[in-house]
């Protein structure tokens, strides 16, 4: 049987409370609270006041058999015992297997607000550890906690029982149809799911609401359409990374159009730095290092830095990883010393979750090699000047490159320097991760094979190599054309006539066998001759003027004879045609000749 009561908790003394001694011996302390009711409450040892609560709390034993505190939320005490009553009845509904220990459960969470629950759900992912014993990102846990707050908001959801999966769907058609990128809406509805697992895997919920939330098209709304570049603007690119950290200590100060203006001719506002380009960038970069030269130890970093960089960018575009990827390469990773050099990404640190042996081209190689024995040099120095023991290897765990944080914006500054626009004319753009595109165009430009190609950039599908990560614009489509067979000019019918109808030399078959006007049959006693498959067309159908007969060695073969009945093959026509023109009476017959031409026409 279950009972109400108020629980007891302490807090601290009021302030202008008055403290009363009972004669017992007892304290207590007395003092006015809000609405100006008065108050009283025992003191305990440590200076602290005893309150009880202003609602009820019910204490009851649920279906499993364990005892239960619930708070009713009722200041009035037979409010407290109808809901007491109500929790006895469900558990008893369990106990006799009405009910199921997880409806219970969730029975429980139904009223309470969704907020708390969001709360809840935040803080299992801040103490959740994902692949590779990492935790959760903190950029994830507050796109999350803003995602769910603000769909749940423009939902209407107060509590778990509000929630529904058709007015999710009306959000997000609503969101597409005023223009939000399909990207955007994918990501809420992929955090939505989340929580809805998430309560499912608690007990909050019996079944998620919101399981397998149809996708909106995502690359017909991409805010971010990228670009490949060319081998001329990977050179410029590679040359401005290399030399801007220590150019931008050469810029030349240049007065402003609004110089005239200011009170003060010699304010810092009526002069800037000139911009840097292309062009004065190697100039610029001379004077860094005169300007540096008292401190060689910061333009060497300079250099070390400029240099880093671009290896950065030279390493994206020849293997294709991604920013993040690259970063987490440490000198374990990566063995340079093999017949093939090659980078191993753990699958913690890939996109996909799985890892991958990353090939290393051979000049690439060169360069890494030239790039770990200069820091090795460098922490040996370091160790000498300290007195510390010297290393013979840099750390297994010390990472590749020192990728910063603020790698976009360098990048777009090493476009501005070089001359190269951020987007082009059809509004495709360059960042970081448009290098990863230079990389799979460059390899169907190179001609490779399109499921290789889709192997180097590990992606599942050929569909996202050939067209997402492929600018056609690089491809040689004019150039292509040249794989087309060659036409005969449509000027000259007659040149080509021979090589289109397949006839030797130009001339058809029947013509040799068909007398005409100007040439009779041949007759049995002109002289044929056999001649072998190989042999030349010219040897094999040649003219003999003299007996005024034409050889059909190359034509005319003899069959071997058998029990089958002759068929109507090229030699038996041949052999018809010859039979016509035994008789020289016959072979010089117009209406004759004309006959065997339209039978001859007519068998072949």
């Amino acid at each position: 049987m279950g009972r109400i009561f108020r629980e007891s908790y302490t807090t601290k003394l009021p302030a202008g409370a008055e403290i009363v001694v009972t004669k017992s011996g007892e304290r207590f302390a007395r003092w006015t609270g809000r609405g100006g009711r008065k108050r009283t409450g025992k003191l305990t040892d440590k200076g602290r006041v005893l309150v009880e609560a202003r609602t009820f709390t019910a204490k009851y034993r649920d279906g499993t058999g364990r005892v239960l505190k619930t708070a009713t939320g009722c200041r009035s005490a037979d409010a407290a015992l109808i809901v007491l009553a109500e929790l006895e009845k469900r558990a008893e509904r369990v106990r006799c297997g009405a009910l199921s220990v997880g409806d219970d459960a969730v029975a429980d969470h139904r009223n309470t607000p969704v907020n708390e629950h969001v709360a809840a759900y935040v803080e299992h992912l801040a103490a959740r550890r994902g692949r590779g014993g990492k935790r959760t990102s903190a950029a994830h846990i507050r796109n999350t906690r803003f995602r769910l707050t603000r769909l749940f908001s423009d939902c209407g959801f107060a509590a778990l029982r509000d929630l529904n999966r058709p007015a999710v769907e009306k959000w997000a058609d609503k969101r597409e149809a005023d223009g939000v990128p399909g990207n955007s809406v994918n990501g809420h509805l992929s955090v939505v799911c989340a929580f809805g697992n998430w309560c499912v895997d608690t007990k909050r919920l019996t079944v998620n609401p919101f399981a397998r939330p149809p996708k909106r098209d995502g690359k017909a709304t991409q805010r971010r359409p990228r670009r490949a570049m060319t081998e001329t603007e990977l050179r410029r690119l590679l040359h401005v990374a290399r030399l801007r950290p220590l150019a931008e200590f050469g810029r030349t100060p240049v007065r402003r159009s609004d110089a005239a203006e200011r009170a003060d001719p010699r304010s810092r506002r009526t002069w800037t730095l000139a911009p840097l380009d292309f062009e004065t960038i190697d100039a610029a970069a001379e004077r860094g290092r005169s300007v540096l030269a008292p401190r060689p130890d910061y333009a060497a970093k300079l250099d070390r830095r400029g240099r880093e960089r671009a290896l950065i960018y030279k390493a994206l575009v020849l293997t294709g990883l991604r920013r993040g990827e690259l970063a987490s390469l440490t000198i374990g990773q990566v063995d340079l010393d093999g017949h093939l050099a090659y980078a191993v990404l753990a699958a913690v640190d890939a996109k996909s979750g799985r890892g991958a042996e990353i090939p290393i081209r051979a000049d690439l190689a060169d360069e890494l090699r030239g790039w770990l024995a200069d820091r090795l040099a460098e922490a040996q120095a370091a160790a000498r000047a300290k007195g510390l023991p010297i290393p013979v290897r840099l750390p297994a765990d010390a990472k590749l490159f020192n990728v910063p944080p603020g790698l976009v914006r360098a990048f777009d500054r090493d476009l501005r320097a070089a001359g190269i626009p951020k987007r082009d004319d059809r509004g495709r753009v360059l960042d970081v991760h448009a290098l990863r595109h230079t990389f799979g165009t460059h390899l169907s430009k190179g001609g490779v094979a399109p499921r290789t190609a889709q192997a180097a950039m590990r992606h599942s599908t050929l569909d996202l190599t050939m067209n997402t990560y492929t600018d056609p614009r690089l491809l040689d489509v004019h150039g292509a054309l040249d794989a087309l067979p060659r036409l005969p000019p449509v000027d000259r019918p007659d040149a080509e006539r021979g090589k289109a109808t397949g006839t030797h030399g130009g001339e058809f078959l029947v013509s040799n066998l068909v007398p005409t006007r100007d040439k009779t049959c041949p007759r049995p006693s002109d002289p044929v001759t056999m001649a072998d498959d190989d042999a030349s067309d010219e040897t094999a159908a040649s003219a003999s003027a003299d007996a005024g007969s034409v050889s059909l060695s190359h034509y005319v073969t003899t069959r071997p004879g058998g029990f089958e009945p002759p068929t109507c093959g090229l030699g038996n026509r041949c052999s018809v045609l010859l039979s016509y023109g035994r008789s020289d009476e016959h072979s010089n017959r117009p209406e004759f000749c004309a006959y065997v031409q339209d039978r001859a026409s007519t068998t072949l």
